[in-house]
């Protein structure tokens, strides 16, 4: 059996400790679909063409990847699709299940028959499921979930659903609704196969013929920021399903226009001078800044496509004592009702309002952990930071 996953894997126990009021649990493959797809973090993506794919899933656990995506779509040419469909099958098959710690694997696939194949080839009980691109409430996108279905049979286990949220008639206000709709009774007619709701945020630029910069995040794309709201407003209500944020698509630095978006202050003892500098040179500023965007908003995870991208995105996801304190707060007394003051008295707990805050908060702190001092964010990028480094010593996408 292939061992528990646990983010931030890169610690040392000693580390752990010494980062964490209460640390990270272990991320178990068969746990409730609730507190998997939380688990997913930053979701890394790689091309179906590599032939070292079952070396790569592992490489990348060491950097605390928990959830890798092995592309058959938009990653590959259209003339090497069914190279890559014998790769990732072959490669699924060379996994060793005691080899040590693996991400949950998905292949993100071109159409239904393609879930068939790798149903049938005997190695889908390595997948936790399949990511479904450009999804719509169409009639044959029924044909998906058949298709999961008899994938599911021949791997002996469940396989998931990870549709991906892309489609021209979200883009087109005038067929956005009737869309989001349509796909929202889909899913939930079919809610057991379904582990989280993805966001295609380079295909939704593409239609209009954008593209946004380094220095640019998805929220300032103001056409794409409206249909990220209606998506979050449709799927993320009552925390029903995990939404995961659009693509971060640049993985190395270059000449900056504006002005950084990195406080000096959080970065000013050691050992953590040194690492402002680097993630400026690598522009991951505006990845930090999107990804607390992302989650003020309600998403949970995000696409990537460099294991250097792993640890800043999952490091935003840790919870403060803080933060967990005013959960505790809230959750034990909603009920009663009223207020109650924070317990660093700096903001006002409101029982009522913020119980289902409360509850999220608490279930992220559960799988992400607590860390212990104000600056353990910081700790926990620059921990992942250099562990990238260690394993992915050069920044070229070819390493993936």
């Amino acid at each position: 059996m292939t061992p528990d996953l646990q983010h931030f894997s890169f610690l040392t126990d000693l580390e752990r400790r010494g980062l964490f009021a209460i640390p990270p649990q272990p991320v178990v493959r068969d746990a409730p679909a609730e507190q998997l797809a939380l688990s997913l973090g930053a979701t890394l993506y790689s091309p179906g063409t590599r032939p070292g794919l079952a070396a790569d899933a592992r490489r990348v656990a060491t950097v605390g990847t928990t959830s890798h995506v092995w592309c058959l779509e938009d990653a590959i040419p259209h003339d090497a699709v069914e190279r890559a469909l014998a790769n990732v099958i072959s490669q699924l098959g060379a996994l060793e299940p005691h080899g040590g710690p693996l991400p949950l694997l998905f292949v993100r696939v071109r159409t239904p028959e393609q879930i068939r194949q790798i149903g049938e080839g005997g190695t889908a009980d390595r997948l936790t499921g399949f990511v479904l691109p450009k999804f719509s409430a169409h009639r044959e996108s029924e044909e998906w979930f058949d298709a999961l279905r008899v994938a599911s049979e021949h791997a002996g286990r469940k396989l998931y659903a990870l549709p991906v949220l892309e489609h021209s008639d979200l883009a087109w206000i005038e067929t956005r609704r009737t869309h989001l709709l349509g796909v929202r009774a889909l899913l939930d007619a079919h809610r057991g196969q379904v582990l989280s709701v993805r966001v295609g945020g380079t295909d939704l630029c593409g239609l209009f013929g954008l593209r946004r910069d380094r220095e640019t995040t998805i929220w300032d794309v103001a056409v794409v920021r409206e249909m990220l709201s209606d998506v979050l407003n449709v799927f993320a209500r009552g925390g029903d399903y995990a939404v995961s944020g659009p693509v971060w698509e640049h993985f190395s630095g270059s000449d900056r226009l504006l002005r950084p978006h990195l406080r000096q202050t959080p970065f000013f003892e050691e050992p953590y001078r040194g690492l402002r500098a680097e993630l400026l040179d690598a522009d991951l500023d505006e990845l930090l800044r999107e990804v607390l965007l992302d989650r003020s908003n309600g998403f949970l995870g995000k696409t990537v496509i460099h294991p250097s991208h792993v640890s800043v995105v999952n490091a935003l996801q840790a919870v403060t004592q803080e933060e967990y304190d005013d959960a505790v707060t809230v959750s034990s007394a909603s009920e009663a009702g009223g207020v109650r003051a924070s317990s660093a008295r700096n903001k006002m707990n409101e029982l009522g309002p913020h119980t289902l805050w409360a509850r999220q908060l608490l279930a992220r702190a559960a799988v992400y952990g607590v860390v212990a001092e104000p600056r353990g964010i910081v700790a926990l990028i620059e921990a992942g930071w250099r562990a990238a480094g260690r394993a992915f010593p050069s920044s070229p996408l070819s390493n993936l």
